[in-house]
């Protein structure tokens, strides 16, 4: 059976593909063309992680299928590695049952980064031996449980049996622990993690690949100070504060969600972190707050995203918009972008380009190539006409049908002309709506 797979439309965009100088090269990074767009975003990605931009935006601005998303993706993965990365459209703040405030600080604030550091008591070895006691079960004459168990975990330099109660028994049979397998026991959270199999009992088992790591035995004590690394955001600590009894293992287990938190939990969040940073046991990673479709957005939340862009710990905003001069929703205002000017003024405002055929060819390679997909060179002539004609979003989606129709062979130029008249784009669209038009319902 194939694993199943989701490419998303950016995963092949790994940054913004410039040079040391921070000069945009021509295709690097999964980025092709908009040359001055990359290296005005690379000038912006300088001035965050020298901390010279608080309190301001990004606007990026240019026609549909010109590379707004992407551009935004590559200035979080040039950030950093943990950088978070909400991306949000700006209709789906009136499709929620919260408040627009409320959704709107949950999402800033899970745009907010902390990388905690945690010291915590363990053992870790691979398991030598294990026995597993069972009782009557109290309820079910005809069914036995585990009560106990006995471990004998074993590292290069030391050997220890544990006798174990019932929970952790539990979690040796829930997770198919047995013989050959290195585990680790987290003493102050009771749990049981199963880190992989040895490579000893690998070879053993005759395995040649496994979908378990493969890891050598441990070497120094069983028992040890270990660190442990957890990067949640700030709503991630704003729900488990909210609940009474949470710590930041339970997050990783899961609890229902709630809807409001109040702004006493937050600011108890916020002392909490400051304290943990002071102490040098957590780092802050400021993220990228994506918000397309921004002329969706009304006065009043351009109003409290203007407030919160300046308060001390706010993530890098990045509005985008597809829009020339329109009112401004809530407002009989018009302006560019459908922006308040007040707004607008304080935003470094990148603008994109539509493509040219060279690009074109190259960023429908570059999806072609991710699929999986051989294309003919008539095939692809073809596609960077209608790209020309359309647009570069409608081109790229027929690659996809047009190798179904190919029975996902190589696709030439009769699989685009048969894909390319079952699925209009949106010139004909219109076209076909007008001729149609006695037909059609209104209402």
């Amino acid at each position: 059976m194939k694993e199943w797979e989701r490419i998303s439309a950016h995963s092949h965009i790994l940054g913004l593909g410039l040079d040391e100088n921070y000069k945009a090269l021509r295709k690097a990074d999964g980025m092709v063309g908009q040359t001055e767009a990359r290296e005005a975003a690379g000038i912006v990605v300088k001035m965050i992680k020298e901390g010279k931009f608080a309190g301001n935006a990004i606007l990026i601005a240019g026609p549909p299928g010109s590379g707004k998303t992407a551009l935004a993706i590559g200035i979080a993965k040039e950030l950093g590695k943990d950088v978070p990365f909400v991306h949000i459209a700006g209709s789906e703040i009136y499709s929620t049952e919260i408040k627009k405030t409320e959704f709107l600080t949950q999402t800033l604030r899970r745009a907010i980064g902390v990388r905690i550091h945690e010291m915590r008591k363990i053992y870790e070895g691979k398991i030598e031996s294990l026995d597993i006691d069972y009782v009557q079960h109290p309820y079910n004459p005809y069914q036995k449980i585990p009560a106990s168990a006995t471990v004998t975990l074993k590292t290069r330099d030391e050997k220890k049996r544990l006798k174990m109660d019932q929970s952790f028994a539990m979690q040796i049979l829930q997770q198919g622990i047995e013989g050959g397998d290195i585990i680790q026991i987290d003493v102050d959270s009771g749990r049981v993690v199963k880190v992989g199999i040895s490579k000893d009992a690998a070879e053993k088992k005759g395995y040649d690949l496994s979908y378990e790591r493969v890891l050598d035995t441990p070497s120094g004590p069983i028992v040890k100070e270990k660190e442990f690394i957890y990067t949640l955001t700030l709503n991630d600590l704003d729900m488990m504060r909210s609940r009474s009894g949470m710590d930041i293992a339970s997050l990783l287990f899961g609890f229902s969600e709630r809807k409001e938190i109040g702004e006493d939990v937050r600011k108890r969040v916020d002392e909490e972190v400051k304290e943990l940073v002071e102490e040098g046991r957590a780092e802050l990673i400021p993220g990228v707050l994506f918000i397309d479709e921004c002329s969706m957005l009304d006065i009043e939340t351009y109003a409290f995203l203007n407030k919160a862009m300046e308060q001390e710990l706010s993530p890098i905003v990045i509005f985008a918009t597809n829009r020339g001069i329109t009112t401004v929703r809530g407002t009989d205002i018009k302006s560019p972008f459908g922006m308040p000017l007040d707004l607008l003024d304080r935003l470094l405002v990148i603008t994109t380009k539509k493509y040219s055929s060279e690009d074109m060819r190259d960023i429908i390679l570059a999806r072609a190539s991710k699929e999986n997909i051989k294309i003919s060179d008539d095939a692809l002539n073809y596609l960077v006409e209608i790209g020309e004609n359309s647009s570069l979003r409608y081109a790229v989606q027929l690659l996809v049908p047009a190798w179904e129709v190919a029975n996902k062979n190589e696709i030439k130029k009769e699989h685009i002309e048969r894909v390319y008249k079952l699925f209009s784009d949106v010139k004909r669209s219109v076209d076909y709506l007008q001729k149609m038009e006695k037909e059609m319902i209104y209402g």
